[in-house]
């Protein structure tokens, strides 16, 4: 007798659903063990949905299911008065069902359960992808969507598992454009990775960062770089001035020669600007998101600059403010799409005639240090600007040491930043201009004197 097959969409149905939610609320190793897997959105019905959130919210406070008198609290606050009853509708079903359900038998096909609701959703998001010809966006989508339950291993056999950890310390990087900075990185940023520029105002934070994002693009590289307080074409002109050399005010006269360059590059860059406060990490990652349906998934992230991002709304935590949400949330996003993240961030006032930037000189210090990967702090005193030198101090570096400075060479008017090692040859004629600045500021402000008099 030939074996008669089951479609799978009936299958994990309504009925199954509710079966799934009476076991939710009957067995509590059920529901310890499924409780990083299972999630609202695979349930089709608006009360079932309601009430497995409420199931997973209580669990995950007091690590058991909630009672009947839990769920009366509960509805007590929705204002919906149809979603009211058919929550109480269901959950009268569900009750009903406990004590003649299979246990055995759903735990058995949650985890296919949840592979099949996965996949639906991938099914439907598909369409615009087959139109816009990614189809390897698509075969990741299905990937992921048949891994779900499987990162319930118990963990990584230290002894057993020895090639694959190792292979794992093999880190996808994207270099910066000091080999300094580089070899202390183990070769840059990785996926998943936040990486902090820390400079007083007027430094040059957008200039180091475009830095970053320029050697990407020389690369060959796809960069985004998300600007809250430059316009994108003022954004543009910086890059321009990077890859040329050519001063801001001298790139009109000079256009074709800039155009010649900027043809010739291998990268992509797009520049997009948001208003300062005008959006959150959420909506950077719908950005990106839209980008990569269209199969353009970047290799960078650059974000000039965090301090001036929204915080996400709906997370009114007081612990999520203090421990810095923002950076949290990009951290996060770096991690979802397995993008390196660059962004920057502002000192207090007293860092401003540092010599060597420390952490306690960071705005909101414990909550950025903490959250970030990799942090390097910019110092230039008026001196420096005047010779063209400043100090990049490795402030944190999850990638090797740290509290090592390197001098530097800064010219914000061409876009020229070079870091040496301070026992190389270029390194100590910098540190020796930076040093005797103050000599050079009063030869250069006597020279102007001079020059005014005649």
């Amino acid at each position: 007798m030939q074996e008669q097959k089951v479609d799978t969409l009936s299958k994990y149905g309504q009925s199954f659903q509710s079966k799934v939610v009476s076991a939710l609320l009957t067995d509590g190793k059920f529901l310890d063990t499924i409780g990083e897997i299972a999630t609202p959105k695979f349930f089709e019905n608006d009360s079932n949905k309601w009430i497995v959130s409420e199931i997973l919210q209580y669990h995950s406070e007091y690590k058991k299911p909630p009672t009947l008198d839990v769920f009366k609290s509960q509805l007590s606050k929705v204002d919906n008065d149809i979603l009211k009853k058919t929550v109480v509708d269901q959950l009268k079903h569900v009750h009903m069902q406990i004590g003649n359900i299979d246990l055995d038998y759903i735990k058995n096909e949650f985890r296919d359960f949840c592979i099949n609701q996965n996949l639906k959703g991938v099914i439907l998001r598909s369409v615009d992808l087959l139109q816009a010809g990614s189809y390897d966006r698509i075969k990741e989508l299905v990937d992921n969507a048949m891994k779900v339950g499987t990162e319930t291993d118990l963990g990584l056999d230290y002894k057993e598992d020895f090639d694959e950890r190792m292979e794992d310390l093999k880190r996808s990087t994207v270099p910066t454009n000091w080999k300094p900075i580089n070899d202390l990185m183990d070769g840059g940023l990785g996926p998943g990775e936040l990486g902090v520029i820390v400079a007083p105002s007027g430094v040059g934070k957008t200039w180091i960062l475009t830095a970053i994002g320029a050697d990407a693009v020389r690369r060959g590289l796809s960069v985004v770089h998300y600007s809250m307080e430059l316009s994108e074409h003022y954004v543009g002109a910086r890059y321009d001035t990077v890859f040329t050399q050519i001063p801001s005010t001298d790139l009109k006269d000079k256009k074709d020669q800039v155009k010649a360059k900027i043809e010739s590059l291998q990268g992509r860059l797009l520049i997009k600007y948001f208003p300062p406060k005008g959006v959150s990490v959420k909506k950077l990652n719908q950005h990106i998101e839209k980008m990569m349906v269209t199969g353009n998934k970047p290799d960078l992230i650059i974000v000039d600059y965090a301090d001036l991002l929204l915080s996400d709304s709906n997370k009114t935590d007081s612990t999520y403010a203090e421990q810095g949400g923002v950076y949290i949330d990009l951290r996060g996003m770096s991690g979802a799409l397995e993008i390196p993240i660059w962004t920057a961030s502002q000192t207090n006032r007293s860092a401003i005639d540092s010599e060597v930037i420390e952490a306690d000189k960071i705005a909101d210090s414990y909550a950025k240090v903490m959250n970030a990967d990799f942090i390097m702090s910019w110092s230039r005193k008026s001196k420096d600007k005047l010779n063209d030198t400043a100090r990049a101090h490795i402030m944190k570096n999850r990638f090797g040491p740290d509290g090592i400075t390197f001098p530097c060479k800064m010219n914000t008017n061409t876009g020229y930043i070079e870091v040496y090692d301070s026992s190389s040859p270029d390194g100590v004629i910098a540190t020796k201009q930076s040093a005797s600045g103050q000599l050079e500021t009063k030869k250069l402000l006597h020279k102007k004197y001079v020059e005014n008099m005649g």
